[in-house]
């Protein structure tokens, strides 16, 4: 008989519907049951592309005697981290502050009240390793819940304590100054890995937000190396774009698998803006590869984007991916383009095949073009990987950002368009009756859902001109600020001021794998300070970088994205509106477009002859007129504003 997840919607509940453990959702019924029966919960996280999380469902979970085990002394509580991400990092906090790290699958015990007093990731169904059997942790959890549950509570007590920290961060009185933000970058290089790319050893995480910190800086030889060295490795699809998680090596040889959206367009921008700082062909392809792949395997109808394929197909890792040398002589022989392939692949041993890299001497556009389309239709008669289709509002919000800003660049209307589409999804399908976000259909969406969007919808608004976005980034921001904005310290709390409430209210910091909120609040929030000319939204930003700015130049690798809101607001910021005809704008919009500008924010008139009606909705629009029927660009910097000029010309030298 199915349990309690068969009437849910995510894609790794609905994998253990069928488990023999009589699992929960989370919600009030599980707690209400553990309340009654002063039973523990039992929490377990993971999510559907987590390779160890299947082997420890089929280990453990599918087991009838194991099943029983849980049933019997646990309220058992299934969650999928990407859904509930306040559920998991509370757990997961607890988890490394109780055993020194972390990782998923993810195995909570909480008392009914819901406050963690045990923690551990992955244990096998019998010892090994130095690990303890899943039996073992089972039956000593209960055994001390039985006869020692007053001294359970006590160090429950002082976890929540420590877990709570982040909420109770009080903010420095220290001034934002550049040369502790040159420091960081220092402090970078020294982690740095010449040789391959990347920082530290292995396992490698494909480090995205710093790489746009140090690009913003006018850093070169970090992160364009690194870009070059992933572009190079295995973690890349070289056949189908997109990229694996992370690299098991410290070569970006052997990756874990699993592709998620959320790096896939993180990266896809980093690959553009190393493209318009170096010239780098290979930088442009990578970033459409990727986002190609993105519109072909994870775009669904409607517009949104999946979160994720699953590093397993027939149950082996890398499966679907990796190559026999027979079968690439069998694909490309025909065409006379086996010995190129295999020259420029490299092939690498993976213990179920060949990993293919890009390292060696390139073929020519055309060959290559050529050589991964074969490719590409011989793998697509493979089992495939398991597709998460769930469609989180903030993932999708990154997706948005990599359209918008890669489509107005490489003028690709197929990306605007896609942007759009999404955007219109979300705007649509994921919006509460309060005005609030959703995260998904059922889950009420978090501060990384508001601020991602935000961020979004600036984005799509410089990139399509459409001034409906840039209103939707204002009332999107007051409701962040309204609900979830902390009023005493600063910063931003990851819920709402109506959420659930949990064990502690947290906020959240770092930015890996992903920006934080608070992070990616404080860029909106000064981007659309400066398009909106409201000086509340710039206090709420500082609020966030007096908090966290101490932390993030003395650990700059877990703090990209907060070090690039630091970044801007330390810097002179262009501020540039461009009104007029669509022709002669679209050649002003080319200059602006045409290089990188991490420190500039673009006002583009509606495409009606540049009329009031948008400079109505758009501040930094109120009162630019064309020039003699010309389209005009006007540029500002620090409540200064330079005279209008009418030719690309003019534009480039002003900016």
């Amino acid at each position: 008989m199915p349990n309690r997840l068969a009437g849910e919607s995510s894609p790794y509940l609905l994998q253990h519907k069928d488990n023999p453990v009589d699992w929960y959702p989370w919600d009030e019924r599980a707690r209400s049951r553990a309340r009654e029966e002063d039973r523990p919960l039992l929490v377990s996280i993971g999510y559907s592309a987590c390779h160890w999380c299947h082997v420890m469902a089929h280990e453990s979970f599918e087991d009838g005697d194991i099943a029983e085990l849980m049933n019997d002394r646990f309220v058992c509580v299934k969650v999928d981290r990407e859904e509930r991400p306040d559920i998991d990092a509370i757990c997961m906090e607890a988890c490394q502050a109780l055993t020194g790290h972390g990782g998923w699958p993810l195995n909570a015990f909480l008392t009914p009240e819901g406050v963690p007093f045990y923690a551990g990731t992955y244990f096998p169904p019998e010892s090994r390793h130095g690990l303890p059997s899943w039996r073992m942790v089972l039956d000593g959890v209960a055994e001390a819940w039985a006869h020692r549950r007053d001294e359970i509570r006590e160090q429950g007590a002082r976890l929540v304590q420590a877990l709570g920290a982040t909420g109770r961060l009080e903010p420095s009185r220290e001034p934002i100054r550049d040369d502790l933000v040159r420091a960081a970058t220092e402090a970078l290089r020294a982690s740095y890995d010449r040789a391959r790319g990347g920082f530290g050893g292995a396992p490698k995480f494909p480090p995205a937000s710093v790489i746009e910190f140090l690009l913003a800086r006018g850093e070169r030889e970090m992160s364009l190396g690194t870009l070059a060295a992933m572009a190079r490795g295995g973690i890349y699809d070289q056949i189908g774009g997109g990229f694996a998680r992370y690299s098991v090596d410290a070569t970006w040889t052997v990756p874990h698998f699993e592709k998620m959206l959320y790096d896939n367009a993180l990266l896809a921008l980093a690959y553009l803006h190393g493209w318009q700082v170096s010239g780098e062909e290979r930088f442009r392809r990578v970033c459409c590869e990727t986002l190609d792949w993105a519109l072909r395997e994870m775009q669904r109808p409607e517009g949104g984007f999946c979160s994720a394929l699953d590093a397993d197909s027939e149950g082996i890792e890398g499966k679907f991916y990796v190559w026999s040398v027979d079968e690439l002589r069998e694909v490309l022989a025909p065409a006379g383009l086996a010995d190129e392939a295999l020259a420029y692949f490299a092939p690498q041993p993976f213990e179920h095949g060949l990993i293919l890299e890009g390292r060696g001497p390139e073929p020519a556009p055309a060959a290559l073009a050529e050589i991964r389309h074969r490719l590409l239709e011989a793998r697509s008669h493979r089992v495939r990987p398991g597709l998460d289709d769930k469609r989180l509002t903030s993932w999708n919000a990154l997706m948005i950002c990599a359209l918008a800003d890669t489509g107005a660049v490489l003028e690709r209307p197929d990306y605007l368009q896609a942007a759009v589409r999404c955007a219109e999804f979300l705007a649509r399908e994921r919006r509460a009756e309060d005005g609030l976000l959703l995260r998904t259909p059922k889950v009420r969406a978090f501060l990384e859902d508001h601020a991602y969007m935000l961020e979004a919808l600036i984005a799509l608004y410089e990139a399509t001109g459409d001034s409906r976005w840039f209103s939707e980034a204002r009332c999107l921001a007051d409701l962040m600020i309204e609900r979830f904005a902390d009023p005493e310290r600063g910063g931003f709390f990851t819920t709402a001021d109506d959420h659930e409430r949990l064990a502690v209210r947290r906020k959240d910091l770092e930015d890996s794998p992903i920006p934080s909120g608070n992070s990616a609040a404080a860029l909106g929030l000064l981007r659309l300070s400066l398009l909106a000319g409201e000086g509340a939204y710039e206090r709420h930003a500082l609020g966030v970088l007096r908090l966290i700015f101490p932390l993030a130049v003395r650990h700059p690798q877990a703090f990209g994205h907060l070090l690039q809101a630091a970044d801007f607001y330390l810097a002179p910021v262009k501020e540039v509106a461009i009104v007029g005809p669509a022709p002669e704008a679209d050649a002003l919009l080319r200059v602006v477009r045409g290089a990188y500008r991490p420190h500039l924010v673009l006002a583009p008139g509606e495409r009606d002859g540049g009329g009031a009606d948008a400079s109505a909705r758009v501040p930094l629009l109120e009162g630019r007129e064309p020039v003699d029927g010309r389209a005009a660009a006007y540029v500002c910097e620090h409540f200064v504003c330079q005279a209008p000029v009418t030719t690309a010309e003019a534009l480039a030298a002003a900016l």
